[in-house]
C-alpha cells in the first residue's frame, strides 16, 4: 500500500523559505515524484519531479531559481526547499507518484497522492 505524507506547511512572509517533506512508503522502483501545488480557484499545477535516482529535477518556470527537489533515498523522503516565496506561491501544495521513469508534469499522470498541507504567504 502506497503511502505519502507531507509535512512543513504553515505561514511565511514574503521573501521567506520553507521547507516541505513528503514521506514515501510502498513504492516500488522506479518511480518519479512531483510536488504540485493548487491555490483557490485554480488548477492544480506542477512544481517540479524527481527521480527515484535522484536525477531527471525539473521545475515549473514559475519556480525556477527559487525551489529546489532533493530526496533522501535512506528516509524514503523527497523535499521541497522554498526560498523568496512571494505571495503568489499561497497554495495547498501536494506530493504526487508515478511508477515507472516517464519525466511526467501533469497531475492525471500520477496515481498516487499525500493529503497535502498549506502553504501561506504574508505580503
Amino acid at each position: 500500500q502506497v503511502q505519502l505524507v507531507e509535512s512543513g506547511g504553515g505561514l511565511v512572509q514574503a521573501g521567506g523559505s520553507m521547507t516541505l517533506s513528503c514521506n514515501a512508503s510502498g513504492l516500488t522502483m522506479p518511480y518519479v515524484m512531483g510536488w504540485f501545488r493548487q491555490a483557490p480557484g485554480k488548477d492544480r499545477e506542477f512544481v517540479g519531479r524527481i527521480r527515484w535516482s535522484g536525477f531527471g529535477i525539473y521545475y515549473a518556470d514559475s519556480v525556477k531559481g527559487r525551489f529546489t527537489i532533493s530526496r533522501d533515498s535512506v528516509k524514503n523522503t523527497v523535499y521541497l526547499q522554498m526560498n523568496s516565496l512571494k505571495p503568489e506561491d499561497t497554495a495547498v501544495y501536494y506530493c504526487a507518484a508515478s511508477l515507472g521513469v516517464a519525466m511526467i508534469t501533469t497531475p492525471f499522470e500520477y496515481e498516487y497522492w499525500g493529503q497535502g498541507t498549506q502553504v501561506t504567504v504574508s505580503s
